[in-house]
């Protein structure tokens, strides 16, 4: 079993397929105490690393001490405002004004399979079992039964282990079980605490146009953190932390991780203490936090994803990568390839009609691209970004002959269609707002903020969502659309609801978010073969809560290859590449106003869904040409970069000249090395590039070339790759086992 209970060690042990992670219950008191988590080992009575026979004692042996016992006891779940000074898990006020909560065990389950968590989006054990037809073998549950019985509340911490992706998973519910209301202030995900090992940081940072950065820094005494408290999890800042080892790699040393299922405010915070000891905690942002928990009601926290490896930050990866896919992602397009698109947005941003999208089709499905997206601007009266959000009715003026018209001409070409909403959003300069200025976020007495000249809708009240849904169904219902692109181009601020009592308005931006799954997970069920990409002006939304509604999102506004690159890497870091949404665009591009040679914008765009965001009529022929042969790489490819291992061989974000990675099947046979040259060498012949994770007792093949490899001399000797004149110079190599 991969959770037992050691009864006469007080020890639950969690294993994996290479990790363990041991927690244990301390003292009279019922302390729940982290013991271990790291490379898997035997089955022992390790209890002696809580450091419980070291002085201060525990508090029943030394009560005099019980603040300094509290303060360095390694704990799973840290209470608040009792003596442990390091950061809480926990925080509560009650109606009398105090914050003390203590976390004490109570009792234990461990059960086959995993249960949902109401309302969140969550890791499953697989697709199977979420219909209730089975599947549990593949994960299992321990439940830890804790209290507080001054407050009369109960506290529920989850681990669910998933074995063969090395991977656990932490929540918490808590009820009230008292007789009044108390309120949440704080309540996070998952706490690790553990003995620094010189450790860093590693995060990833950025703002529109150049999301997740990585950055790795030194970990120095007090606390370091990312978060956001926009509403999202925003371009800014990413709901990801790892530690690791100084001088661990991507292939050597030990690193933890930890993700966020969520999709708004959040927290992820590194304290190092006073004693060299590192506390990993992980949860929703406290600022601006606060749910009243009433008798017999109950706060289920989102779900956060733990994994370890002694094998560097690819490891890290490669498990994250296989969890999502396998137990995530649901839906008809999990595992099925997705059609090559064309959006018009860049080229044609709000200036077109149908008899211009009927143009762009014409000439995109004679080149084998497979399906049109209309984005902004076909509803009310906009014809540019000042007006119409919310009047979700088509204008006929520009879309003449109706929707239906266009989307039946659409498919007479042979081709599928989608269309763009931004469902969460207001204009003032429309019919919903003049009929509902209620309905929009905003603090009484204050001139809210406007961005991109609208407002945010309050997606925590039912009749905003009836509304909203009402409108995106009729639509839906009206034609043969299968795409839906759901963009959310502002960030939350002016956080008042006219809704909610004033007790309850710290409430508004976990309600906000629950109202988006609630009306996603609608949308998925009445159009199961629906293909939903999930955009927030371009990545500000990337985060693991909306994989679990759309099994792929646009990645950023910038579309340029050489940036892509560096917007990639961090995305590829710990998402899968299938649901990284990528096109090649227009040069110079709109972003950045550089050149690249359309060749290197197909190969960038091969690691993603791929897909086109131009104006195809206006290519140059040489550029036309190039698309069947793009899409033709991509149909052979898709299974293979949608499956395989990913490997980072090479960074431009670091070495700031090339970049390079590898994506092999799980049966090792075959693989796709892609290598951009993005500044060339002057007097260099070649460069020798090492591959990664081949079969060394396999020998392959790379197309093109008459050789045969040993799979050992390719990743200890290497090949080699001519040196090109001039920048920006992609290539592809496949390999394939003799």
């Amino acid at each position: 079993m991969a959770i037992v209970y050691l009864e006469k060690e007080k020890l639950f042990w969690i294993d994996t397929k290479h990790t363990s992670y041991v927690l244990g219950i301390v003292d009279e008191e019922q302390f729940v105490s982290h013991v271990y988590y790291g490379k898997k080992i035997r089955r022992q009575d390790i209890s002696y690393l809580t450091r419980t026979g070291e002085k201060p004692y525990v508090p029943s042996k030394n009560n005099r001490e019980r603040s300094a016992f509290l303060d360095t006891l390694p704990m799973e779940y840290a209470g608040n405002g009792l003596g442990d000074y390091r950061e809480s898990s926990i925080s509560v006020r009650t109606k009398d004004g105090h914050e003390g909560v203590a976390v004490a065990f109570e009792a234990y389950d461990i059960k086959k399979g995993k249960p949902r968590l109401k309302g969140l989006p969550a890791t499953f054990c697989s697709e199977e079992d979420m219909q209730g037809s089975g599947g549990e073998e593949t994960c299992m549950t321990l439940t830890l039964h804790c209290r507080d019985n001054v407050l009369g509340l109960s506290i529920d911490l989850l681990y669910s282990a998933f074995e063969e992706e090395d991977v656990i998973t932490r929540s918490v519910i808590v009820r009230n079980t008292g007789e009044n209301a108390v309120f949440l202030t704080k309540v996070f995900s998952a706490s690790l605490d553990l003995d620094n090992q010189d450790f860093e940081m590693v995060t990833l940072h950025g703002s529109w146009g150049r999301e997740r950065q990585v950055e790795c820094r030194e970990i120095g005494y007090g606390k370091q953190s990312v978060g956001s408290f926009r509403g999202e999890s925003s371009h800014q800042e990413h709901p990801f932390v790892a530690l690791k080892e100084k001088h661990a790699g991507e292939d050597a040393g030990d690193v933890y991780a930890m993700h966020f299922i969520y999709s708004g405010n959040f927290l992820a915070q590194a304290e190092r203490t006073q004693h060299n000891m590192i506390r990993l905690t992980m949860g929703i942002h406290p600022q601006n936090f606060c749910w009243k928990l009433n008798p017999a009601e109950e706060f289920v926290a989102p779900e956060a994803v733990l994994t370890y490896s002694s094998a560097g930050m690819g490891q890290i990866t490669r498990n994250l990568h296989d969890m999502y896919r396998n137990h995530l992602i649901r839906g008809e397009y999990r595992d099925k390839k997705r059609p090559v698109l064309i959006n018009n947005w860049e080229a044609t941003y709000f200036n077109f009609n149908t008899e211009k999208l009927l143009e762009i089709a014409k000439s995109a499905s004679e080149l084998g691209i497979e399906m049109l997206v209309m984005d902004d601007g076909w509803f009310g009266h906009r014809n540019d970004d000042n007006s119409s959000l919310g009047d979700w009715q088509v204008n006929e003026e520009k879309i003449t002959g109706g929707l239906k018209h266009l989307v039946d001409e659409v498919n007479n070409l042979g081709m599928k269609f989608g269309i763009w909403f931004e469902p969460e959003m207001v204009s003032p300069d429309s019919k919903l707002y003049r009929d509902h200025p209620e309905w929009a976020l905003r603090i009484p007495g204050r001139e809210p903020a406007l961005s991109r000249n609208q407002y945010a809708l309050d997606f925590g009240r039912g009749d905003v969502r009836e509304y909203v849904y009402g409108c995106m169904a009729r639509i839906l219902r009206s034609a043969n659309i299968e795409y839906v692109k759901w963009d959310m181009n502002r960030q939350l601020s002016d956080l008042g609801s006219a809704f909610y009592s004033p007790e309850c308005q710290g409430e508004i931006s976990h309600r906000y978010v629950l109202g988006l799954y609630e009306v996603q997970e609608r949308l998925t069920r009445e159009f199961p073969h629906l293909l939903l990409e999930n955009c927030s002006g371009g990545g500000a939304r990337f985060d693991p809560g909306m994989l679990y509604y759309s099994p792929q999102i646009w990645c950023s506004d910038d579309t340029d290859a050489i940036e892509r690159l560096k917007i990639q890497e961090g995305t590829a870091m710990i998402y899968p590449l299938s649901t990284i949404g990528a096109h090649v665009s227009d040069c110079p591009n709109h972003t950045v106003g550089r050149n690249t040679p359309f060749e290197t914008r197909g190969i960038v765009a091969l690691s993603g869904t791929f897909g086109y965001e131009l104006d195809v009529t206006k290519l140059s022929e040489e550029e036309r040409m190039m698309i069947p042969g793009q899409i033709k790489k991509y149909h052979r490819y898709h299974d293979l970069i949608r499956r395989g291992d990913y490997y980072r061989i090479a960074s431009y974000s670091s070495n700031h000249e090339y970049d390079c990675y590898i994506v092999v099947s799980k049966d090792k046979r075959e693989a796709l090395m892609t290598f951009v040259q993005v500044l060339g060498m002057p007097n260099c012949r070649s460069r020798r590039i090492c591959l990664k994770g081949l079969n060394p007792e396999y020998n392959y093949q790379i197309e093109g070339r008459d050789e045969t490899y040993g799979g050992d001399a390719l990743m200890s000797c290497g090949i080699l790759i001519e040196n090109q004149p001039g920048d920006f110079k992609g290539q592809i190599f496949y390999l394939l086992a003799q």
